[in-house]
């Protein structure tokens, strides 16, 4: 091999090749059973906040930015949906704080995203879009329930409604998120992504090396 070849490498190094074999399975038992770790204390304070944010805007549409990073994406997120309410979550207080903008369009949070899911659906507030942007790929084949469609409190994105929208530059694991969105109840597409203003961070990195971009997008029909 000539010296100046360089060997292209996958964006995300796996031992899987195809969706994992115990995926469906894994998902099935989920809807089966209810998720019941105790909500965190400060997750719990920090929903407190987020709904009285809304009551103060007469509860409007909710969209939610799932592990959210600096926030960049919820800021985006805000200026696409103009009338709605949009909140970003993520648990690292260090992502949050690189954030430097304010608006009052927006709400930025720490909190655990599978607790603040289950405390949206306790006190019934639907979730109009919901956005997963480049979760952690866990790619090794024994973390699939470390993945976000792998967590046992993946279901609830059926009790929140609406529509989802998940992003991700490793095309097994939005095969993944597809096969599993389809079992909770989510009609929708996985197409290859063009980008032309990046949401996110990771985002402007990917599409700069030229990687492969990958978007489901579903609507809750059950």
């Amino acid at each position: 091999m000539n010296e100046d070849t360089q060997i292209e490498q996958p964006p995300v190094q796996s031992d899987q090749q195809a969706p994992h074999l115990d995926l469906e399975a894994l998902v099935v038992k989920h809807c089966r059973t209810r998720w019941r770790k105790p909500i965190p204390e400060h997750t719990q304070k920090t929903f407190d906040y987020a709904t009285a944010w809304l009551a103060e805007r007469g509860n409007p549409t909710v969209v939610l930015d799932s592990f959210c990073g600096t926030g960049m994406s919820t800021k985006c997120l805000a200026e696409q949906h103009n009338n709605a309410a949009v909140i970003g979550l993520d648990k690292s207080a260090h992502r949050l704080t690189k954030h430097a903008d304010t608006s009052d369009k927006y709400l930025l949070l720490r909190a655990e995203c599978e607790p603040f899911w289950q405390l949206l659906v306790t006190a019934n507030i639907k979730v109009a879009h919901h956005y997963l942007l480049y979760p952690n790929p866990w790619p090794k084949s024994s973390q699939l329930k470390r993945r976000v469609h792998g967590h046992p409190a993946f279901p609830l994105l059926a009790r929140l409604g609406g529509s989802v929208e998940m992003r991700s530059n490793w095309q097994i694991f939005a095969e993944e998120f597809a096969l599993a969105s389809k079992l909770i109840g989510f009609t929708g597409k996985l197409d290859r992504l063009e980008i032309s203003e990046p949401w996110t961070l990771f985002e402007k990195k990917y599409s700069e090396r030229a990687q492969n971009l990958w978007c489901f997008r579903g609507i809750f029909s059950s």
